[in-house]
């Protein structure tokens, strides 16, 4: 998407050949520990983003430069402005400094939107879209749910969403108002850890048997296509996708974004010493010594290579790189899809290197 623009600065933010960097019209409460920042579209024209996607902050904090990624919630079908969520977590730099510290007018780089966790939607579609959500996870959700509403008039979303208690349930009014206005279209259920006394909806978490329960209330024979898609802590979505392995829906079906790593297994290889990596990123070749204590990305940033990356956890895909030959060890690229991985795709970011004769290509 960065070829789409080009450089121009103005009051308003720019975009230049390899990040954006927008000015804040607005920050929105959503609840006590999250907010909306609501980003002016740069002079040169609108960011292009599929619902489902997001865009990685960049800001200097404590002497530090520090890169975080956040889904997009707003949705370019209702011709809102670029909007990311953020929920604060224990002890995040990044997410304690955008829920004290940013305000409207300030200026904050970003990369241009990344990520695989998207749905194909047109308005010819037919489709039953299930979304199962927790916590922030309802961040790329909400931009999903809102561009089906708007582009696909035949098709039907029911979302799972899962809180620890009333006030935690973000977007909360704007989900009652997009049922109020799509009532055969968007059926919302819940989930409250801490139920109020008067509660209706499904207490505690997600289990195999409520998810069941909930699949067989709402089916509908009249969608030609049946979609599920899940984005929250790790234990809630495993339990998603368990219970739809369960009833043999085919997993080309479930899309899952992950928002922390899944820990990796410890690397019982006795091999420790350095391997020669030849990196070819931008038709420039790099030849590179990478620790074995080290994934290719730090050694590559350590030894001064600009290489792309976002995340530092295998979640996004900005360090994608292809392996040409060698042998690597591409640790949990849970942001990567199983075709990419099948096509030798990996990301650099929690990749070792395994041999001397090692050449990947970043893009």
């Amino acid at each position: 998407m960065f070829g789409l623009f080009k450089k121009k600065k103005d009051n308003k933010g720019s975009i230049d050949s390899t990040n954006l960097h927008l000015q804040i019209k607005e920050i929105v409460r959503e609840t006590k520990d999250a907010v909306s920042i609501v980003f002016e579209e740069p002079a040169t024209g609108a960011i292009q983003y599929q619902p489902g996607q997001y865009l990685t902050l960049i800001s200097t904090i404590n002497g530090k430069k520090i890169r975080r990624a956040y889904s997009l919630s707003s949705s370019s079908a209702f011709s809102e402005l670029p909007t990311v969520t953020v929920k604060r977590v224990v002890d995040g730099q990044m997410s304690n400094y955008v829920c004290e510290s940013l305000q409207a007018g300030d200026n904050i780089e970003v990369m241009a939107p990344m990520g695989s966790f998207v749905l194909e939607i047109k308005p010819e579609a037919k489709k039953h879209v299930y979304l199962f959500g927790g916590g922030s996870g309802i961040t790329p959700l909400m931009s999903i749910t809102k561009t089906i509403l708007k582009v696909e008039p035949n098709s039907k979303v029911t979302l799972v969403y899962a809180n620890r208690d009333l006030e935690s349930i973000i977007f909360k009014s704007k989900l009652e108002e997009l049922q109020s206005a799509h009532p055969d279209k968007l059926e919302v259920i819940h989930y409250l850890e801490n139920p109020i006394n008067d509660w209706k909806g499904y207490t505690g978490y997600m289990t195999i048997d409520s998810i069941k329960e909930i699949l067989e209330k709402t089916k509908d024979t009249n969608y030609s296509q049946v979609k599920y898609m899940t984005c929250g802590p790790e234990p809630m979505m495993n339990i998603v996708i368990g219970t739809l392995e369960s009833l043999n829906i085919p997993k080309e079906s479930i899309h899952k974004e992950s928002f922390t790593p899944t820990v990796a297994p410890a690397d019982t290889s006795s091999d420790s010493s350095d391997k020669q990596v030849l990196i070819r990123l931008d038709g420039t070749e790099y030849q590179l010594t990478v620790p074995a204590s080290k994934t290719i990305l730090e050694a590559g940033l350590d030894d001064g290579i600009d290489m792309p990356y976002s995340c530092q956890s295998g979640l996004c895909t900005a360090c994608r790189a292809k392996r040409i030959k060698g042998d690597i060890d591409t640790g949990n690229a849970d942001g990567l899809t199983e075709d990419e991985k099948n096509q030798g795709y990996v990301l650099l970011c929690v990749s070792h290197a395994k041999s001397n004769d090692l050449e990947v290509e970043i893009g």
